[in-house]
């Protein structure tokens, strides 16, 4: 049931023209519907919108794609994806959650037709959620592991290390008389990730994944059990433990910031990773990377900033929003890029090896290269602890934005059944996805997370996007779309938004689609090439979230009446209760289409509240005006 009609029941109804200014009754005076649950804070969405775009992949993607990528000259491509693409699709994403307060399912009341595009959306971050809680435990795992006085990859020696190992201290010694052949060898560091943390000699490949490592078992436990406690009670909690997940980010990488500028070779690794090379522009390559960059760092397409935004209050101002975390988010990659090149200069100096040698990306990056170089500070166990304590923040708030976004399409789907209780159903999901996610703590665990990395959220993401941005412009149509901004934030959203939503941004996304499938290259862990089987699998992972599309357009057309095609037109509309979730927000065409709706003018509701008109009826107001010429226009042809 809508929750209008939750509310109307539990308390008698009062006919409007009957209710004296004075009246406070419980759902004239809420900006909001309470049994969904809203943000309690001003600064909870803006501070989760932040904490969900900023994650792991500004601190070990960004830099590496940087430096491979003409340097400093990467970041003119990159600004232009991010206005082409990522402002407006993430806007858009942000308007239809604030306008209609639903999540990534029940949003599709947008047009029926295409609901498969939010099973599709919740089947790819479910999987992403799998892994990227795993991630979490290595962390977790490396967060304990400097709880000591002397790091365990510090030094060769130890029970998992090879005589391949070779400690950077020995390197350093020799290197004063003669210079080190370092290409056979193994780093003490490299030898932990691989041979203690993941076991992996204790696996022949993805179809042997061997025993579960049971340290990350409970590493892996205790991380859903953190998410879970965060998410206990939706937005209300979330939205407080982000003020410090999101924010104390920033405070540790502006100390390894410092930390790192200050280190001997420093400037080496920063003019390597900023030094433009503006010959890459020509390349297509680069300008793939740098959309890629963006589609991935700012989250569009997975339902988080969707689910986000339907916790707002109506007027909301997402448009200022937008670019504060939009913007912020590329800051926050340009600056990390720093931090972690300072270090890398200062390693790359001490081993005496070229910096384009130590520099590496993703995983390799975060538990391989930067544990090294904190071994070669003074007070190496600390930075090693701020070091990891940083990526457990910046990966919790995004895992945050994930289980919110299941739970929230689910419950929006059966408010009446699951909404009381919320929290027993994301008891539930989390329990499920970590009972799948323990073959990712076996010894060949790695191969199972490389391949749901690869594939889970890849060419079934892009469309996903492709197919909300190509249905709500021409299926729900930009006038309309842009009229329902109008009604939200008093202003309809400029060519520059008009265009980016027709052509450009639709457009960029498919060169995206057709360049990853062109270009397609199986997947492979260090020298390990995936069977043919696996490869399968993981196409399967991503082909299945797009036959989620006509699959949800089989069933909304079998349940409507008439010809196909009539079918068809009727499934493609928006449904009756389309639109703002409270009726003092529902004018012109959205009036009393709630179903149990009892008042025909919103704005009387609004007048009682507010003691007058305000910017926000007159705006109603304009629109009522401008439907009316529309619908007169249309009767005169």
């Amino acid at each position: 049931l809508p929750s209008p009609i939750l509310c109307s029941l539990a308390q008698p109804v009062t006919p409007d023209l009957l209710v004296s200014p004075s009246s406070q009754d419980g759902d004239l005076g809420s900006e909001c519907p309470e049994d969904r649950g809203n943000w309690t804070g001003r600064l909870d969405f803006l501070l989760s919108c932040i904490g969900y775009c900023v994650g792991l992949g500004n601190v070990w993607r960004f830099p590496y794609r940087a430096y491979t990528n003409g340097g400093g000259a990467f970041l003119v491509p990159y600004f232009i994806m991010l206005a082409i693409c990522g402002i407006p699709i993430f806007f858009m994403e942000l308007s239809l959650g604030q306008f209609s307060s639903l999540g990534p399912l029940a949003v599709w009341k947008i047009s029926p037709l295409f609901k498969g595009v939010g099973m599709g959306t919740i089947l790819i971050v479910s999987l992403v959620a799998i892994y990227y809680n795993m991630i979490i435990a290595y962390v977790l795992f490396y967060l304990f592991a400097s709880l000591t006085s002397d790091l365990p990859w510090q030094h060769c020696g130890n029970w998992w290390n090879t005589d391949l190992c070779l400690d950077h201290h020995v390197i350093k010694g020799w290197n004063t008389t003669f210079p080190v052949n370092i290409t056979n060898t193994v780093s003490p560091s490299e030898e932990y990730w691989s041979r203690y943390v993941l076991h992996i000699q204790g696996s022949s490949g993805i179809g042997d994944p061997g025993r579960i490592r049971w340290n990350l078992c409970l590493c892996l436990l205790l991380s859903w059990t953190i998410v879970y406690l965060c998410i206990l009670k939706g937005v209300k909690s979330s939205g407080k433990v982000v003020y410090f997940t999101a924010t104390f980010p920033y405070l540790i990488l502006v100390m390894l910031l410092i930390r790192g500028v200050t280190l001997e070779g420093a400037w080496k690794g920063i003019r390597f990773y900023l030094t433009p090379q503006f010959d890459h522009l020509l390349s297509s390559k680069v300008w793939i990377e740098a959309a890629l960059q963006i589609f991935y760092s700012l989250g569009v397409g997975f339902g988080g900033l969707l689910t986000f935004a339907s916790y707002n209050t109506f007027h909301q101002n997402i448009y200022r929003d937008t670019f504060i975390v939009t913007l912020g988010n590329a800051i926050t990659s340009i600056l990390a890029g720093f931090a972690i090149f300072s270090v890398l200069g200062y390693m790359s100096q001490e081993l005496g090896v070229p910096v384009n040698q130590v520099a590496k990306a993703g995983p390799g990056l975060a538990f391989v290269v930067y544990p090294q170089a904190m071994t070669m500070l003074p007070l190496s166990p600390f930075w090693s602890f701020l070091f990891f304590f940083m990526l457990l923040t910046l990966g919790l708030d995004s895992q945050f934005a994930f289980m919110e976004t299941i739970v929230t399409a689910v419950t929006d789907e059966f408010p009446y059944y699951l909404r009381p209780k919320k929290a027993s159903f994301s008891a539930v999901i989390c329990i499920a996805l970590f009972l799948m996610g323990l073959i990712l703590t076996t010894e060949g665990g790695m191969y199972w997370l490389v391949l749901l990395d690869d594939y889970s959220a890849g060419f079934g993401l892009m469309v996903v996007v492709i197919t909300t941005c190509l249905v709500v412009t021409r299926v729900y149509g930009m006038k309309r779309f842009c009229r329902d901004i109008h009604m939200m934030l008093g202003f309809k959203p400029g060519p520059y938004f008009r265009a980016c939503w027709m052509v450009l941004s639709p457009a960029t996304m498919m060169a995206l689609l057709v360049y990853n499938i062109v270009k397609y290259q199986p997947s492979e862990y260090g020298s390990y090439r995936f069977p043919t089987w696996a490869e399968v699998l993981g196409i399967l992972m991503g082909v299945l979230s797009c036959l989620m599309i006509p699959l949800g357009m089989v069933v909304s057309v079998l349940q409507e009446e008439g010809t196909l095609w009539e079918r068809v037109q009727q499934a493609s509309r928006p449904a009756m209760d389309w639109g703002p979730s409270l009726e003092e927000n529902r004018t012109g065409m959205y009036v009393a289409s709630l179903a149990g709706s009892q008042s025909p003018k919103p704005l009387m509701v609004h007048m009682r509240k507010y003691g007058g008109i305000t910017s926000y009826e007159n705006t109603a107001i304009e629109v009522d005006r401008e439907m009316e010429e529309e619908d007169e226009e249309e009767s005169m042809m």
